[in-house]
């Protein structure tokens, strides 16, 4: 197989142009490619508002050994072996009882179906409830219904990955391959086959609801059981301090010496009883801030120079700062044609996030602008109930309660020039904004320390010398957003075992992962370090 890399062509071409380019690099004809495969796919935007899509090509072709010897100078042309992603050998021990995975989010999900897929038949505790109950469920939430504090968009099946953009993006180094094999089980369950090449992969809410179906019917099929409505309360150890069971709901008792520890970020009364129960955790750094909102268009021609082309759909961006006191500000989890969403999970504590349908065609673009927070911020917020490792909590919660009582639970809006100067926003400029809640007009110094005004300040006014715009005056701040990651690590060793024997801390809330990928590839992981253990279970 021969790889090419660097092969460009306008992102209106043809779908037969990239075979014949490819051909033309090689210096072969058409008909000697048997097989061309897209690897990568990226925009090129620095001679906007020319667009060009940079491909990674591997072809199979013939006469393969005679064009590299050929071209063997060529930089763009290389001998590869392509390699898939292969399940590790069982272990010799025997599970006493079959796998719990306690959350069906990003990461709880995928080792659930890795572990089906090795006959481990996983019993799945979620303490919401099925994605399409969850669906209705927020959808009356968002016009205006209650709050159900066990199923919303942070709690149900799917996690708070459910309700956010889809994004399939990571940084995370994978050569064990397992974000390939996340993103093949994605595409093998309903997702678009782009997200497998694209740099910028993305699904979006509306599609993510039929494929977490699909793979809670094939894990069914393998052997595995669903429980909603199901939440790990408890847990019980032997006298070595191995697990022996979980409790479920406070009444139930599920035998179990093994248990992948995935509750999401936001399951904070979880956190509580680990710290109860004398499980081992720490503080960890997270980022807080808000949500800011712009035209698309206006990002388009920043990013583009012209109105997004239907090719490349519409522009994202990814910016960074470092303030004057030293922190950073950074955007986060970037929503092309997005909404801005009331995310809460607690009565009187209100956050948000953002979210993309598949076709990114809101009229706005907006990101979580983020200001890195440390341990030593979060000890006056400390309280009763979120203290020590939980003080991160406690932080949240503050900027939360602060939001909820602003607006009465309505998410707290203010244009960017009234927020510099402390003035209540009395009106939207050119744009309005989209969000899916209610929402009105707010102080935001009021919720935010000053220490996160100030670097917001200084991280806007930066990136309006990046995007031009940026920085414009009726530019839309919602906040707060307070869920960007896990503030509390659960403590695990080489083995991905936790302080509790048998227990197995996985994902963002464990404070191992961070968006859906990630935390996937940790589920995959963990899932192969209990395959590598355990011989798989008898079938029923």
């Amino acid at each position: 197989m021969i790889r090419i890399t660097e092969l460009k062509l306008p992102v209106t071409h043809d779908p037969g142009a990239l075979k014949k380019r490819a051909a033309e690099v090689l210096r072969v004809g058409e008909s000697a490619i048997r097989r061309l495969v897209i690897t990568s796919r990226s925009v090129d935007a620095r001679q906007k508002p020319e667009l060009f899509f940079v491909y990674t090509l591997d072809v199979d072709v013939s006469g393969e050994s005679k064009i590299l010897r050929r071209d063997r100078r060529h930089k763009n042309i290389m001998s590869i072996h392509p390699q898939v992603y292969r399940f590790p050998e069982h272990g010799k021990e025997l599970p006493a009882h079959r796998p719990v995975v306690v959350g069906s989010g990003p990461c709880g999900l995928f080792a659930a179906y890795h572990l089906a897929l090795a006959g481990m038949q996983p019993i799945i505790l979620e303490r919401g409830e099925d994605a399409l109950t969850r669906s209705a469920k927020v959808t009356r939430f968002f016009e205006g219904g209650p709050l159900d504090p066990e199923c919303n968009v942070q709690f149900g099946e799917g996690g708070a990955g459910t309700f956010s953009d889809g994004k399939l993006n990571t940084s995370v180094k994978d050569p064990g391959l397992r974000g390939a094999f996340v993103k093949q089980a994605f595409v093998e369950f309903g997702a678009p086959g782009n997200i497998l090449y694209d740099r910028r992969p993305h699904v979006g809410t509306d599609e993510l609801i039929p494929i977490l179906i699909r793979m809670r019917k094939r894990i069914e099929e393998l052997g595995g059981e669903y429980r909603f409505s199901s939440k790990m309360t408890g847990f019980t150890v032997s006298a070595s301090g191995a697990l022996t069971s979980v409790i479920v709901n406070d009444t139930i008792e599920i035998p179990a010496d093994i248990c992948v520890l995935a509750p999401g970020h936001s399951a904070r009364d979880t956190f509580c009883m680990l710290q109860k129960e004398g499980v081992l955790l720490e503080s960890k750094a997270f980022a807080a801030g808000v949500r800011i909102e712009h035209p698309q268009e206006m990002i388009d021609c920043s990013q583009y120079g012209q109105t997004a082309p239907r090719e490349t759909g519409p522009a994202p961006y990814k910016l960074t700062h470092k303030a004057e006191d030293g922190r950073g500000v950074y955007s986060f989890c970037m929503c092309p044609g997005g909404y801005v969403v009331n995310s809460s999970s607690e009565e009187g504590y209100l956050a948000v996030n953002g979210m993309s349908y598949s076709g990114r065609d809101s009229k706005n673009a907006n990101s979580a602008l983020i200001i890195t927070v440390t341990p030593s911020d979060f000890n006056p917020y400390a309280d009763a109930q979120f203290h020590g490792p939980l003080s991160g909590i406690a932080f949240q919660r503050q900027l939360e309660r602060l939001a909820f009582q602003t607006l009465a639970g309505k998410i707290p809006e203010q244009l960017y020039g009234d927020f510099k100067t402390g003035t209540v926003s009395s009106g939207y400029g050119e744009f309005g904004s989209c969000t899916k809640g209610a929402a009105g007009f707010a102080d935001l110094r009021e919720i935010l320390p000053d220490f996160m005004s100030d670097s917001l300040i200084s991280g806007i006014s930066a990136f309006g010398k990046k995007i031009e715009g940026f920085d414009r005056p009726d530019a839309i701040l919602s906040g707060v957003e307070s869920r960007s990651s896990s503030p509390v690590r659960i403590v695990r060793d080489d083995s991905l075992v936790s302080s509790v024997g048998g227990l197995y801390p996985a994902g963002e809330g464990a404070g191992y992962a961070g968006g859906i990928m990630s935390a996937a590839m940790d589920g995959v992981r963990v899932s192969e370090a209990i395959i590598r253990k355990y011989q798989a279970i008898k079938p029923l």
